[in-house]
């Protein structure tokens, strides 16, 4: 880490301030106020890693903030102004300004109380890590590190300013960020900050689920999700808040080819995550580390020494409902998750390549706009370490991918649809619209299906004779 250490030699830390954030300072200074970059913001400086958020706190209240930024920024906005923070944009920065203070939870309470601090080192100790608990004075960029976040930045570790027991008290949101910095940093977390994490696990029950699923969500978009899932196991955090992950340490693999489908499931992440094109994708990896977790409610013991999980897709999907839903995830990403969950086995009917035309086109059908997470997924599920057998499962997949193609070129598998669309099946047989209407059309359907285009001509017949014999 090159820039944590040439900081450590120079506490001023005259790193690369943005010239934003330098003027920021002197209109702070000039209307008599402190203005500091704090958190993230200068921790990511030290990284290397800056990007287009700053972060600030400030002596001065919301109000004396408003009348400084609104002449200043492009834009301004007061979203979090009960919480002491007023946001704004200039010159494509995003920019948040809270003013100095501490919050703490009482011991029920979900929300936050907040109240304003006076000094730097007041705010800065009420911070969840010391690595985020630095900061540069503006617009003379003076180093402000009174808790040791520098060194703890150097050796890559996270640790709290005060007791973690004190920090996660006040927040124990917290701990669940610590397992999301150790995720998004590749950083260790300090044994007493561990300790404290397992003993005050049921603290985490006073926290909204929104507020844990955001928290999740950073931790599964980050560069090692792996170890941050591996600390909320640990501690029993995930107990709490996704116990269906901690389950799956119980459950070994049907075919004994991993120590259990909990690590099995880690693996299929991280395979998912290394076949993502268009960045991280929230949906796919929520699906790769969640699609066995019907297993143990599935696990059965057969006569011949076997484990087996008969239906354990169809069971995991509704578990991934239930857990998404109370997680308050929208809808939308929902059905997705469960879908996938529920699709994950169905590439293992394929056997050898044996299909017809007519299956593969109800697995394009099935798999709709997920279709190409769902190739991810079946790959990524292969995680045995007889490298004969994933070659060949492979090499199967490869085929099965080869003839969607080949289909799609000749049919527009992508928009599979019947021969005749409603409007045609009512002026055919005479009818108004109603559930009769909808029956031809799924009649269609199946055909299309199952013997690819008919025309519109043979469509007619078919559905004609359909129809006769529905009289």
């Amino acid at each position: 880490m090159p820039n944590a250490t040439n900081a450590a030699q120079t506490p001023q830390a005259r790193h690369t301030i943005e010239p934003v954030a330098e003027d920021l300072g002197r209109r702070f200074r000039d209307a008599g106020f402190q203005l500091a970059l704090v958190g993230g913001s200068v921790r990511d400086t030290l990284l290397g890693r800056l990007g287009n958020d700053l972060d600030f706190t400030t002596d001065a209240r919301p109000a004396d903030v408003l009348k400084i930024l609104r002449p200043w920024a492009d834009a301004v906005w007061e979203v979090g102004i009960a919480f002491g923070t007023v946001g704004g944009m200039k010159d494509g920065f995003q920019v948040e300004v809270t003013t100095y203070r501490s919050e703490a939870y009482d011991r029920t309470s979900r929300k936050p109380e907040v109240s304003y601090g006076d000094t730097i080192e007041e705010d800065l100790v009420r911070r969840d890590f010391t690595v985020n608990a630095m900061a540069v004075a503006l617009p003379d960029t003076h180093f402000v590190d009174p808790y040791g976040g520098l060194d703890d930045l150097a050796a890559r570790v996270l640790r709290t300013p005060g007791t973690p027991e004190a920090s996660f008290s006040d927040d124990p949101l917290r701990m669940l960020r610590a397992a999301r910095f150790a995720a998004q940093l590749d950083f260790e977390v300090a044994p007493e900050v561990v300790a404290a994490m397992t003993a005050m696990a049921d603290r985490i029950a006073i926290v909204s689920a929104e507020r844990v699923r955001d928290e999740l969500n950073k931790l599964l978009l980050s560069e090692h999700p792996r170890k941050g899932l591996r600390l909320l196991v640990d501690t029993g955090l995930a107990d709490r808040v996704l116990p269906e992950l901690s389950a799956l340490r119980l459950e070994r693999d049907e075919h004994f080819r991993h120590k259990d489908v909990y690590e099995h499931s880690l693996t299929v992440l991280e395979q998912a995550i290394d076949l993502e094109t268009d960045g991280p994708d929230l949906v796919l990896r929520l699906a790769a580390l969640l699609h066995d977790i019907g297993k143990p409610k599935t696990r059965r013991f057969e006569s011949d020494g076997r484990v087996s999980f008969h239906h354990h897709e169809v069971v995991g999907a509704k578990l991934v409902k239930a857990r998404m839903t109370q997680l308050k995830y929208p809808n939308d990403m929902i059905k997705d998750v469960s879908r996938l969950v529920e699709l994950h086995l169905r590439f293992h009917g394929y056997g050898t390549g044996e299909w017809t035309d007519s299956a593969v086109r109800r697995y394009v059908r099935d798999g709709g706009p997920l279709l190409d997470r769902l190739h991810k997924l079946t790959r990524s599920d292969c995680t045995t370490r007889n490298k004969r057998k994933a070659a060949a499962l492979s090499r199967t997949y490869d085929n099965l991918e080869a003839r969607i193609a080949e289909l799609q070129e000749q049919e527009e598998l992508d928009a599979i649809r019947p021969d005749l669309d409603g409007n045609q099946i009512m002026r055919i047989l005479d009818l108004k619209p109603g559930p009769m209407i909808g029956k031809a059309y799924q009649h269609l359907l199946e055909l299309r299906l199952e013997n690819g285009p008919l025309g519109e001509e043979a469509a007619i017949a078919a559905l004609k004779e359909w129809w006769a014999a529905e009289q």
